[in-house]
């Protein structure tokens, strides 16, 4: 018995130099694709411009998928004609259209990698070497001098594993040699099909710069991204039960553009080509998760880009804390408290500050009786004051900005 898909988009016309949508605005419940004419994107900043859009492109798709508000504005460069979408019909689109899933995911992917790339720019004003050797080596580098030898042993083995013949080969040798008697755990290594897969806490799942095979859907527990420039450890995400990471590796052939490092026990679920290619025949509705999950991270990136334009360090850091409430999808005009999961020295590293000279932001913190500490743990004592507090920062710096402009 066949099943009769229902799936008719709307249709919007609309004039040239019309805005279809506007960044900011919340709740974001359409995307569309183009059937005639051509769009832009814009963003705020203006070093976040996007390109022209031709009929076929899809748009919105993001914030739409992400569930927050828009994170760009789309402008009708010419008169247009669009097909228009509900997130609720994304699952009929991808069980009618199979190649429209393929696309957004790969389209994602992409832009996952650039997003990665100029977050680096703007945090630390430096991109992570293009040699991956030369990124693992580094890494090994820092974990070591930072103590983290779990991490440092990892991916010093990497290093040799895949790039046997470099000439400092023997002395990344003997570092290892040296090294593993400190090693705290034992991180299991699974044959390349073992679909279920466990780890224990402090141990590297992959690092940035190593080849890539399986993207992971986590079971239980959660892993903490990472990027390490410039002698500084950057967050990116803390994942959790559902989330699904390592597909850009796995879908665009190009080593790993960030590290894994198991933040508490983990179970996770492995995935590699010939299950994905699978995965998207007879799941659809993994698709759309996975599309969501994407379009979530690539919404968290622009959100931490937005926060490296915050000059003020604690405005910075108010700002961090309240893309996490909104990752997590807490209602910021409530006025109750909420524990997060994690502590002021991570919230830094989100917001791309150093760590090593915390003392003064970490006192100016707390001295604003918005967050108290928790067992290590960050405790919002009341959302919306914190909100307010982020806002405050954000308005500042617009008016900065505005002034900055003004004499140009």
């Amino acid at each position: 018995m066949s099943t009769h898909i229902h799936f008719q988009p709307a249709i919007l016309k609309l004039a040239k130099d019309s805005f279809i949508f506007v960044e900011g605005k919340q709740n974001a419940d359409k995307f569309y694709i183009i059937k005639e004419g051509k769009v832009r994107i814009i963003r705020e900043n203006e070093d976040l411009v996007g390109s022209i859009l031709n009929p076929g492109d899809i748009f919105g798709t993001i914030s739409v998928m992400a569930g927050h508000g828009y994170i760009m504005s789309a402008v009708a460069v010419t008169d247009v004609t669009l097909l228009v979408i509900e997130r609720k019909q994304y699952g009929d689109l991808v069980r009618k259209t199979n190649s429209i899933a393929m696309k957004n995911i790969k389209t994602f992917s992409v832009r996952l990698r650039e997003l990665n790339e100029h977050l680096s720019e703007r945090m630390l004003k430096s991109s992570f070497p293009a040699d991956n050797s030369s990124a693992l080596l580094k890494i090994g580098e820092y974990y070591e001098k930072t103590r983290k030898i779990n991490h440092a042993v990892y991916a010093y083995h990497q290093y040799i594993t895949h790039y046997p013949n470099a000439e400092n080969t023997e002395t990344v040798k003997k570092k290892i040699e040296n090294l593993q008697p400190r090693v705290s755990v034992d991180r299991p290594y699974y044959p390349e099909n073992t679909m279920i897969q466990t780890y224990p806490k402090d141990c590297l799942l992959f690092a940035e710069g190593e080849p890539g095979n399986n993207l992971y859907i986590i079971q239980s527990g959660s892993v903490k991204i990472t990027k390490i420039v410039n002698n500084q450890e950057i967050v990116l995400a803390i994942l959790k039960k559902s989330d699904i990471f390592g597909e850009m590796a796995m879908l665009d052939d190009k080593p790993r553009a960030a590290t894994a490092e198991i933040y508490e026990d983990c179970a996770l679920l492995a995935v590699n080509k010939d299950n994905f290619s699978k995965l998207i025949q007879d799941q659809p509705d993994m698709v759309v998760k996975l599309t969501s999950l994407m379009a979530e991270r690539i919404w968290l990136l622009y959100r931490q880009l937005d926060n490296t334009f915050i000059e003020e360090p604690l405005g910075r850091l108010f700002d961090a804390l309240i893309m996490q409430l909104e990752k997590n999808r807490i209602d910021l005009k409530s006025r109750d408290g909420y524990l997060c999961s994690f502590g002021v020295k991570e919230l830094m590293g989100m917001a791309g500050l150093e760590t090593e000279r915390a003392d003064g932001l970490y006192n100016k913190f707390i001295a604003t009786k918005k967050v108290t500490i928790m067992e290590d743990r960050i405790q919002v004592t009341n959302v919306s004051e914190a909100f307010k507090e982020a806002e405050y920062y954000r308005n500042i710096q617009k008016k900065e900005n505005s002034v900055r402009e003004s004499k140009l």
